[in-house]
C-alpha cells in the first residue's frame, strides 16, 4: 500500500478482512502517514458521517518510510504533518518538545535535516507507545495517543474535511491546553509555549468551524465530547497535560470551563500570561 493515511487505512482495512488477513506492507507518502498513520495497528475508515466508524487492528509486517517522497507535497501537507509530533512530544518527551521550540523555524520551512529527525522520532515514539505500553489494540479506556483528537474529529466533520486532520489536531490540543490550564492544570507558561509553537509552525488555531452553532445555541464543536464518548464505549476519558511531557486521563469535562476555554480561543482577545513552568 502506497499512500497516505486516508489510502493505507482502507487497504489495511481490506486485508484485515480479506481471506481473513493478508500480509501488508505499508510505504506511506505523507508526513502524518509516516510518522502516525502508517506506523500503528489500527486501520478505520468514515463512514454514516463518523469519523474511524468501521476498522480493524491489523499490524503490517513492514513499513518502509520513504523521505524523498515527502518533497512532492503541498507546502501545507508537510507541516500539517507536524502536528502529530508536537502531540506526542506534549505526553511524552520534553526534550522533543524542547528541541522543536529550537527548530520551529526550520520545521515551519520543511528544512530537510529537521523534519527527517521530527518524524524519525515522532515514529520512535508512537511505535514505542503501541509495543511497550501494554495495550496495543486499545482494550483499555485510556487513549494518550488521542490528545487533542475528540476536537479534531468533530472539526474534520464540521469542515467535509476541509481540514487536514494534522491541522484539526493542532486546534484541538490548543483548546485543550487552555481548558487544562483553566482547570488548574497545566502552568502559564506551558500553556503558553503550546499555543506559541503550534502558531510558530504555521497552524491557524482559529479556523470558523469553532464558532458554528446547532438549532439550539450550542457549540457544535462541543458537542464531539458525546460523540467520542461514544466511540471509546460509554466511558469519556480525555487525556490532559498536566506538564509539558506527561499527561493525565480525565473521565469528567468541566463545560463550562471548557466553553470558557473554546472562547478564549475563539476570540484570543485574553492572551496568556507568562508564569512559572512546572519543574524539570
Amino acid at each position: 500500500a502506497l499512500g497516505g493515511g486516508a489510502v493505507l487505512d482502507a487497504v489495511g482495512y481490506a486485508c484485515a478482512t480479506f481471506h481473513r488477513g493478508m500480509r501488508l506492507i505499508r510505504i506511506p507518502s505523507t508526513v502524518l502517514a509516516q510518522n502516525d498513520a502508517g506506523i500503528g495497528v489500527k486501520n478505520g475508515i468514515n463512514a454514516f458521517g463518523q469519523k474511524n466508524l468501521l476498522g480493524a487492528f491489523y499490524p503490517a509486517c513492514a513499513v518502509i518510510n520513504d523521505f524523498q517522497l515527502l518533497t512532492t507535497l503541498a507546502h501545507r501537507d508537510r507541516i500539517a504533518g507536524l502536528a502529530e509530533a508536537v502531540k506526542v512530544a506534549l505526553i511524552k518527551d520534553r526534550a522533543f518538545f524542547e528541541w522543536m521550540e529550537r527548530e520551529a523555524d526550520a520545521l515551519a520551512h520543511f528544512d530537510h535535516p529537521a523534519s527527517r529527525y521530527a518524524i524519525r522520532r515522532c515514529a520512535e515514539l508512537h511505535l514505542g507507545h503501541i509495543t511497550g505500553a501494554g495495550d496495543p489494540f486499545e482494550r483499555g479506556n485510556g487513549r494518550p495517543l488521542d490528545y487533542g483528537h475528540w476536537a479534531a474529529h468533530k472539526l474534520e466533520n464540521l469542515s467535509q474535511h476541509r481540514l487536514r486532520h494534522g491541522e484539526a489536531v493542532a486546534v484541538g490540543m490548543a483548546l485543550d491546553g487552555l481548558y487544562a490550564n483553566a482547570l488548574g492544570l497545566l502552568s502559564d507558561a506551558d500553556s503558553e509555549r503550546v499555543i506559541s509553537l503550534l502558531l510558530r509552525l504555521g497552524f491557524n488555531l482559529c479556523p470558523p468551524e469553532l464558532s458554528l452553532k446547532d438549532a439550539h445555541g450550542r457549540s457544535r464543536v462541543l458537542l464531539g465530547l458525546e460523540e467520542f464518548r461514544q466511540h471509546l464505549g460509554g466511558q469519556l476519558s480525555i487525556p490532559m497535560l498536566s506538564c509539558i511531557g506527561t499527561s493525565v486521563d480525565l473521565h469528567e469535562i468541566d463545560d463550562a470551563l471548557m466553553e470558557q476555554a473554546l472562547l478564549r480561543l475563539v476570540s484570543q482577545r485574553a492572551p496568556l500570561t507568562l508564569g512559572e513552568g512546572c519543574a524539570q
